[in-house]
């Protein structure tokens, strides 16, 4: 739907490139005061991607949230890639979503017919994945802003998390890398349009498929790689598995165009707030171009899933993914720990 006024031009940053950095975060969160609950098997101390409350023996509640300014000027394609983006929180953790809140930040600037392509865009995921909008919460702001409070149902004895990789695990994602390059250069026209319909076509995906396939594998860990990129979600996953993850440069799938424009220097502010979070415990062992290193720190916006399970279960649990998701890639694997906890394999 083309609208009057470009959703881009009123924000200051674009989807999950606008999250607050990492290294912040801990920052401000530090010594709050928190009661303790033994069913909260997973809070935001774990550096999460949700939290996780057991309800009874067969039946654990996921809850999250998330929402980003305009990606895109479609209204209909922002709601479709925010809610994506904020389903897959639930799907990282072996969830399934069941209810979703809507969350809404209406700029002046914005008609009526925008705002409610937004909201169709965001039910026609809800509805996709099986969910159900019950309600939500709007205001008015200077910036557009779209997301989802999602609450899904797992089992407390299959919960998955970020910090339980294992060493000889090996590792699998799901959706190639470049989104934020690639909307950076968007800005300055310089995408073909079939390369930013194949984009737009990724982020709107759900991890939904990928998600039902994993579960059916003895997957030790999984997270989903949104803002904090490839790398950041990896340190994450190595720091709380305590072990070291190397990823495999070479086999790691990404959109070839955003190689060259990475070269060009269009990186977003998102990926130096990552690399300066996390290149102290990164280990680069050979030759692997800046251009690639960027990309690895780049912002994702409705990424992919990042997946670890035993070497030996991996190949069938690619096989399995590359038949609906074929840009499904082995890209590395976990040792006991080491110097450092990420290394980048030329």
């Amino acid at each position: 739907m083309e609208t009057d006024v470009k959703l881009t031009k009123l924000a200051s940053c674009a989807g999950c490139g606008a999250k607050v950095g990492a290294g912040t975060l801990s920052r401000l969160l530090e010594g709050f005061e928190t009661h303790f609950d033994p069913r909260l098997i997973v809070g935001y101390d774990k550096s999460d991607d949700a939290c996780v409350y057991v309800v009874d023996e067969d039946t654990a509640l996921i809850q999250t949230t998330d929402f980003f300014p305009p990606i895109v000027d479609d209204p209909f394609l922002y709601g479709q890639i925010a809610a994506a983006n904020a389903l897959s929180d639930v799907y990282a953790m072996g969830g399934e979503p069941k209810l979703a809140l809507n969350i809404l930040c209406v700029a002046e600037a914005m008609g009526d017919d925008a705002v409610r392509e937004i909201l169709r865009g965001g039910y026609s995921k809800v509805y996709e994945a099986g969910a159900v909008i019950a309600g939500g919460h709007t205001i008015q702001g200077a910036e557009p802003l779209y997301g989802l409070a999602v609450s899904g149902f797992v089992s407390p004895h299959r919960v998955l998390t970020n910090s339980a990789a294992k060493p000889g695990d090996a590792l699998i994602l799901t959706k190639p890398l470049g989104i934020g390059i690639l909307t950076t250069a968007a800005k300055a026209d310089l995408v073909e349009a079939k390369v930013l319909q194949r984009i737009y076509q990724q982020m709107a995906a759900l991890n939904k498929t990928a998600r039902d396939i994993m579960v059916n594998f003895p997957v030790h860990s999984c997270t989903d790689v949104t803002g904090f990129s490839l790398l950041g979600h990896s340190y994450e996953m190595a720091q709380g598995s305590g072990c070291s993850i190397h990823i495999l440069s070479q086999q790691v799938p990404y959109h070839p165009e955003a190689y060259e424009l990475a070269e060009m220097g269009f990186i977003p502010a998102g990926a130096y707030r990552n690399r300066a979070h996390v290149q102290d415990g990164v280990c680069v062992p050979g030759d692997v171009s800046r251009a690639l290193q960027d990309i690895f720190y780049d912002p994702q916006t409705s990424g992919g899933l990042l997946i670890a399970l035993p070497e030996e279960a991996a190949p069938a649990l690619l096989r399995a993914l590359q038949d609906a998701i074929p840009q499904a890639e082995l890209i590395g694997y976990a040792t006991g720990k080491a110097d450092f906890p990420l290394y980048l394999e030329p």
